[in-house]
């Protein structure tokens, strides 16, 4: 009995370590864009990456045309349609890091971006001055793979340099994807397509 006692203390102190170890990993890989959402012992962060609420097309969209992306803050989702209706995907998402940093409404993709560089704002260089002037493209790059630009000045969808990003409060007003999948959006969003946030 004393035996097993001691080995789940063990065990507890060795799981303790490891955890909080691995909440230190994604800081380190935030140096160019702030801190993402914690872990908080009493409240937990939300991370909603594998079920998301179900929505329509035809509640947020007149029609497909140029196809059609959601951008869905509460559910930390983003989802497109096809102008032709035959293609649906769900995919989850890092969000602005505050609601002074989050823009609602519609907007349009007006430029795609491939190994994007990435330029910091001027209101993010005036918050950390030491920020560089620019990321080439690379695995640092906070902008992944793919970049769609909105038709909201500094606004994007982009993939992502830190997948501890995806399903949490971590961006400076952009929707982050896993690389793949903006891969993919990036493949059948055109300039033109619609885009909601909500």
């Amino acid at each position: 009995m004393t035996t097993d006692r001691i080995g789940r203390r063990r065990l507890l102190a060795l799981g303790g370590a490891a955890a909080a170890s691995a909440l230190a990993v994604p800081a380190s890989a935030q140096q160019f864009t702030g801190e993402i959402e914690r872990e908080r012992p009493a409240q937990g962060v939300r991370r909603n990456t594998q079920s998301f609420r179900s929505v329509r097309w035809q509640d947020h969209f007149p029609s497909l045309s140029n196809g059609a992306i959601l951008a869905d803050v509460a559910s930390r989702a983003m989802h497109y349609w096809s102008a032709d209706g035959s293609i649906y995907r769900c995919y989850p998402c890092s969000v602005p890091m505050t609601e002074e940093f989050t823009r609602r409404g519609r907007t349009r993709i007006v430029e795609k971006r491939y190994k994007p560089t990435w330029i910091p704002t001027p209101n993010m260089r005036r918050r950390d001055p030491s920020l560089p002037a620019v990321v080439p493209p690379g695995p640092e790059n906070p902008l992944g793979t793919r970049a769609m630009n909105l038709s909201w000045t500094y606004y994007r969808i982009h993939g992502i340099d830190n997948p501890a990003k995806i399903g949490r409060r971590a961006s400076n007003g952009c929707f982050g994807l896993y690389n793949h999948h903006a891969e993919e959006l990036y493949e059948w969003a055109r300039i033109g397509t619609q885009v909601v946030v909500i």
